[in-house]
């Protein structure tokens, strides 16, 4: 068309403008438009099949479209999660994050892996107690984000692989610990994550992430309860069983996540991680270094909720 044709017109009497003179005039797809497009595109997909998924079950399109946004929204506008010693995180190859546990729920591990996910550019496979794994969706969608069971078989392959593991040595007894314990670490198991560490010869990287504790204060235990459903604990909170549903909501704590300086194990040989004192000395060694890191950035955080 040049410049002395005519505009066409429609039925109503607007103007036609033809769709790649919009886009040249900046009236393309709008942010709706592109979502929605993005996201039949991603039906289209899953229907036929058009996606992979590793050994584990990591489906890294679902993780990027559908669990991460989610989890997005809690670490940007709710926890307002703030990072320091990034630059500490391996930027490739197989390495062990070593972070304490707590918060009654485990969302630390959620916000963990959106911090590494968005500001390292790594997927954090993070292993989780069989519990996980015995709910049905919980366990189908934990997979789903590249998360496996904690065994050493599993840490073991994922490192061998290059992956970036992120391991919770304190598990339930953490997690699950009373709000008048809250930043007290728990013990760290036996050390199998240090035996897995020696044998795959990666560096741990300590973490302490501070924030969870405030999120649902365990201040009672239902333990009949508990037994009687075949959990760990049954959290009595301020908020919840009292408030129903809506007591599990959590508070918007401030969150501050810390990694520490990746410990090397270059002075070891794989064999040492069948010797009981050596493990025993560094998972010792790395726990007073996580809790150190805990006293400190909790410090820096200053209130919990301002």
């Amino acid at each position: 068309m040049n410049a002395h044709q005519e505009q066409p017109y429609d039925g109503e009497g607007a103007q036609v403008i033809p769709l790649d003179a919009a886009r040249r005039d900046g009236a393309g797809p709008g942010p709706l438009e592109r979502g929605i497009a993005s996201g039949l595109a991603f039906l289209r997909r899953r229907l036929a099949g058009e996606y992979k998924v590793d050994e584990f079950g990591f489906d890294p399109e679902f993780n990027a479209t559908v669990l991460l946004p989610l989890a997005r929204a809690l670490y940007e506008h709710w926890f307002r999660v703030e990072l320091s010693g990034l630059g500490n995180v391996p930027a490739g190859g197989g390495a062990l994050i070593v972070a304490n546990h707590s918060g009654t729920l485990p969302i630390d591990g959620i916000m963990l892996s959106v911090a590494l996910h968005d500001h390292a550019g790594r997927h954090v496979r993070l292993l989780g107690a069989d519990l996980v794994y015995q709910v049905p969706l919980l366990g189908h969608l934990a997979r789903k984000a590249g998360h496996t069971l904690a065994c050493q078989a599993d840490a073991s392959r994922l490192l061998g692989k290059g992956e970036l593991v992120g391991v919770f040595p304190e598990g339930f007894k953490g997690v699950g610990k009373p709000f008048a314990d809250r930043y007290k670490l728990q013990r760290f198991g036996r050390g199998g994550f240090v035996e897995t560490a020696l044998r795959a010869r990666v560096p741990i990287v300590p973490c302490a992430i501070v924030g969870a504790e405030e999120i649902y204060p365990k201040i009672a235990d239902l333990r009949p309860l508990a037994r009687l459903l075949g959990l760990p604990y049954f959290p009595v909170t301020p908020t919840f069983p009292l408030l129903g549903p809506a007591g599990l909501v959590p508070l918007p704590s401030k969150w501050m996540i810390q990694f520490g300086e990746p410990m090397t194990l270059d002075e070891y040989e794989p064999e040492d991680a069948d010797d009981p004192m050596t493990v025993f000395e560094l998972t010792d060694h790395i726990r007073e270094n996580v809790q150190q890191m805990l006293y400190d950035t909790l410090l820096r955080r200053g209130p919990a909720f301002f």
